[in-house]
């Protein structure tokens, strides 16, 4: 049992890092031939091999902490701002009827054109970062958890009044748990925005990050800076994604897909 169970494991791991694999290989296949020039793309090899230095010279940990808070913390405003409205406007029905225009107007708007109107308004240091991941993050929270609200019965909800139940406790107990898949959905299509818009609001922008570094980079030509710092960007939202993943199935251990 044992060896069979170590062997899933190694199939699980394979399956879950095979993308990344084709891609190195890919990857370092098509410079180590000679199919393009390193001044365009570097081999992998040679980008792996620089990442001690950088991270002595701090070109990789500090930009990404600071990247990393940016993006969690528009994330985590997003979430309570998102989450908040959603059951709202599914319990309420003014509410729903004063934000769905604005939501259907807002959702398919292209945000990063808002930035130079945050950098007016917060500057170009975090604020302006992330009042643009809150301003593109907000709305898969919104849609997933009016979603999920909606799938409640209503027959639960008049028990629940019936008993004397107070709104707050028919909230955490009743809705919230109801809601949980819709939400974790929500939260995996929600990550991967808050990390794009970080870092094209850093590239744009400027004010540090390892969207700054990489455009810094790139204007001194430092191609294998450019591409390290883009492989830790890719490696970090893999990794991310897979976090979310393991934390939907162990919230959801009850939930039949």
């Amino acid at each position: 049992m044992a060896v069979a169970s170590h062997l899933r494991r190694i199939r699980e791991v394979l399956i879950a890092t095979y993308p990344l694999l084709l891609v190195a290989a890919v990857w370092e296949a098509a410079t180590q031939g000679g199919l393009v020039r390193p001044i365009f793309l570097p081999p992998l090899s040679s980008v792996i091999a620089s990442f001690p230095d950088l991270v002595r010279s701090g070109e990789i940990v500090e930009p990404l902490l600071v990247s990393m808070y940016r993006a969690a913390a528009g994330l985590a405003i997003a979430m309570i701002a998102g989450v908040s409205l959603g059951f709202m406007m599914a319990r309420i029905r003014w509410i729903k009827w004063l934000f769905e225009p604005l939501i259907a107007l807002s959702f398919p708007s292209p945000k990063v054109a808002f930035l130079p109107i945050f950098i007016l308004w917060f500057g170009i240091d975090h604020l302006s970062k992330i009042a643009l991941v809150v301003s593109t993050c907000i709305f898969p929270f919104i849609i997933a958890a009016e979603a999920g609200a909606r799938t409640v019965p209503r027959v639960q909800l008049w028990a629940a009044d019936m008993m004397g139940t107070s709104r707050m406790t028919t909230l955490w107990k009743i809705i919230l748990p109801a809601s949980l898949p819709s939400l974790m959905s929500g939260m995996r299509i929600a990550v991967p925005f808050a990390l794009v818009s970080t870092f094209t609001a850093e590239m744009i922008a400027g004010g540090g990050g390892l969207g700054g570094g990489l455009v810094y980079a790139q204007r001194f030509f430092e191609t294998i800076t450019v591409f390290a710092l883009l492989l830790v960007m890719i490696v970090i939202g893999y990794l991310i994604d897979l976090l979310v993943l393991g934390l939907r199935h162990r919230v959801l251990r009850w939930h039949q897909a």
